[in-house]
């Protein structure tokens, strides 16, 4: 028995510590590096990096492409930073908030020589803390005392890993929708927020079950958005499974796609610009879609469910439900109204992602 963190606990320190500003150190097999998420980034500890050795910036090859820095790396570019870059600049580098007011970035000098393997890594754990995806980084021998140190082998699996999901509470929910509801809560082993799945009636575990995987959206189920049509898909799921008598909605913490509300009214800002919704997400240096249905399906085998019909407009949910061990015998289409608000980002929804509209 032991009380040192696991490997997934330390991870979870580590998207803390990156969110309040604070470095951490990603041990690889040829030795030490020191990241430090650019978009919360301070002077004074860019500065004690600085102290260290010659600090350079790791971005995503989708952010490198609105910056028109060259990628040597495959998929991610790094940058030497530059002798007078503050915290500010890093700033810059990460968000494209001033792109258009001020699109004459750089020179920028990238860097071509060495292993960009933790750098790579240390933009997915940016990406896990819901942060932009940039970082600092510098060579170290050593490890400054009560930083986290993260095995990067370890650290790498673990944020590739779909967590396991233990129940936390249940609790009867009569709703709009039926008043036979439950509410079940749902908690990942790897630190992270919450899951919930809503239930409807008294599904037959031994039959399919209608079912639906939302991910959460504040501005549209709470605020009523008429930007997107998750509210209206949110609220005729929830319906027709009362109509139906029976069902199940798993409400996924993932807003935005995955890239957290913070970023996503980023991204809100950037269409307001005249960008479509996949074209402002790789400005922010995300992918289309960071969401990990995984998760869905292991609440459903959680709860004993092993065969849905899903209500769904994404061939991308039915694809995962079937690699994941769930049978979907029917996907059922989730038609919601359009409107002027909102008819060019389904357009994109369905040009762009694929979804069946």
């Amino acid at each position: 028995m032991t009380l040192l963190p696991t490997p997934s606990e330390l991870v979870a320190r580590a998207r803390s510590d990156l969110r309040v500003g604070l470095p951490v150190v990603l041990q690889g097999a040829d030795g030490l590096l020191m990241v430090m998420a650019a978009e919360t980034a301070g002077e004074d500890r860019l500065a004690a990096m600085r102290a260290l050795g010659p600090v350079d910036a790791a971005i995503t090859g989708w952010r490198a492409a609105t910056l028109k820095v060259r990628v040597y790396d495959g998929d991610i570019a790094r940058i030497a930073l530059p002798a007078d870059a503050g915290a500010a600049w890093l700033c810059d580098l990460a968000d494209p908030a001033c792109d258009l007011a001020a699109p004459l970035r750089g020179p920028f000098r990238e860097i071509r020589e060495g292993d960009a393997t933790l750098h790579r890594l240390a933009l997915v754990l940016a990406k896990s803390a819901q942060l932009l995806p940039a970082v600092a980084a510098v060579a170290v021998a050593d490890v400054p005392e009560g930083l986290t140190v993260l095995n990067a082998g370890l650290a790498a699996q673990d944020l590739a890993a779909a967590p396991a999901l233990a129940p936390v509470a249940a609790a009867g929910l009569p709703m709009e929708a039926s008043e036979a509801g439950r509410l079940h809560i749902f908690r990942p082993d790897n630190g992270e927020i919450e899951h919930y799945a809503i239930e409807i009636g008294r599904p037959d575990r031994s039959k399919p079950v209608l079912a639906r995987l939302h991910s959460a959206c504040f501005t549209g189920d709470v605020l009523g958005s008429l930007k997107c049509d998750c509210g209206p898909q949110l609220r005729t799921a929830l319906a027709d499974m009362g109509k139906a008598g029976a069902g199940v909605l798993l409400y996924l913490n993932q807003e935005g796609r995955g890239i957290g509300l913070a970023n996503k009214m980023r991204a809100y800002a950037l269409q307001d610009q005249g960008f479509d919704t996949v074209e402002a997400n790789h400005r922010l240096g995300f992918e289309d879609d960071e969401r990990d249905f995984r998760l869905g399906a292991g609440l459903l085998k959680r709860m004993g469910f092993g065969a849905v019909r899903l209500m769904t407009n994404n061939p991308r949910k039915v694809e995962m439900m079937g690699s994941e061990g769930i049978e979907v015998v029917e996907r059922v289409p989730l038609v919601t109204p359009t409107n002027r608000f909102n008819a060019h980002y389904l357009d994109v929804k369905r040009e762009k992602s694929g979804h069946l509209l």
